[in-house]
């Protein structure tokens, strides 16, 4: 009798474990987002399996690593993602798609915890997911008790887990690649030439409403299509992504950074004038000048021009109008070729006339 009731005991724990997990999979599989995924995912299994310690191991080169930047401000997110590289993940877990339970030397996997992260863990459970067919990292249990997750449980019910963590993954990661590519250029995932459009039509309303200064800086690389010739079109896009990187860089958060088509790039500075922003562009044209493209087959010097324009509070004008004179004064520059010499010897960076590097920037 004893033996019946214990084995009923056992049925009722599995049947309870199992709702717990089909809780679960039903309210990930309608997700469309990262924010919700994590949110939902991570959170909702804490909750209901009642763990210390729920996260998301990601390989570094894999697609949907490449688009979590987006949300790594914020501070949730950063004690719930770690990401590794395949080599370190691959000698811990293997290429298996098979749940790892661990009870004994959980030390050994702290490289795949999140940063900062001083868990107490006594055992673990380490479910692998995949997208096209290849593991990209794991979904990760963790808890105190040591007897929790032990390698002779019956995993199956965290390999189904895995399974649908990796379709609702790829549904996610497809969304929101056709998300960012809506708003984002695909080579350099700046904004793109309409999102920076409404962009400049909303920074030029908003100054004329509020008197405040606005610029404009439009820039092309000099000679690009002598890049593409000599080093290879490979090597002319990864100039595009450095350059923007760069940009990106000396901007502040409150500045807009386009690519606007080809080697033409946008800048669109809230509160600057056209003195700041040459002040702006001369610290972009020093990078320049000392960071040239780093191939493993070559090191690619490369030079920018510029024109930049101020809305006129004299003569309001439209987004379009502002646009085209930095766009004419970019090509003014070119043509007269008035070069202040670079820092780097041999290399020259050409300012507009409009801005005089003598005088002393504002504090």
């Amino acid at each position: 009798m004893e033996k019946w009731e214990e084995i009923f005991e056992r049925l009722k724990e599995n049947e309870a474990t199992e709702e717990k997990f089909f809780q679960v999979e039903k309210q990930i599989l309608s997700i469309l987002n990262f924010r919700d995924l994590f949110n939902v995912l991570l959170t909702e299994i804490e909750r209901i399996f009642d763990l210390p310690a729920v996260w998301l191991t990601l390989i570094e080169d894999c697609d949907a690593a490449r688009l979590i930047p987006m949300l790594e401000a914020e501070t949730e997110l950063a004690t719930r993602l770690r990401q590794v590289r395949r080599r370190q993940f691959d000698a811990l877990l293997g290429k298996t798609r098979e749940p790892l339970l661990v009870d004994k030397h959980t030390d050994r996997f702290t490289s795949l915890f999140p940063a900062d992260t001083k868990w107490d863990v006594g055992s673990l459970a380490l479910v692998p997911i995949w997208m096209d067919g290849e593991v990209i990292g794991s979904l990760n249990f963790g808890d105190t008790d040591p007897r929790r997750y032990t390698p002779d449980q019956d995993p199956r019910l965290l390999h189904r887990l895995g399974v649908k963590v990796s379709v609702c993954l790829s549904n996610v990661t497809a969304h929101e690649k056709l998300s960012f590519l809506a708003y984002h250029d695909a080579l350099t995932g700046l904004l793109n030439r309409r999102v920076m459009a409404n962009a400049l039509a909303r920074e030029v309303d908003r100054s004329k409403r509020y008197g405040h200064r606005l610029s404009v800086v439009f820039i092309d690389v000099d000679d690009f299509k002598t890049v593409n010739d000599t080093y290879g079109h490979e090597c002319g896009d990864a100039l595009l992504q450095h350059l923007a990187g760069l940009l990106s860089s000396c901007c502040r958060v409150s500045d807009i950074v386009a690519r606007f088509a080809g080697d033409e790039f946008v800048l669109i500075l809230p509160e600057s004038d056209v003195q700041s922003a040459g002040y702006l562009m001369d610290r972009v044209c020093s990078r320049v000048g000392n960071r040239p493209l780093e191939t493993p087959s070559a090191s690619v010097p490369y030079s920018i021009s510029f024109g930049i324009a101020e809305l006129s509070a004299d003569a309001p004008e439209t987004p379009e109008a502002l646009l085209q004179r930095a766009d004419q004064q970019l090509y003014r520059v070119k043509r007269s070729k008035k070069p202040q010499t670079d820092r780097q010897p041999g290399r020259v960076i050409a300012f507009p006339e409009s801005f005089d590097p003598s005088k002393k920037q504002k504090p």
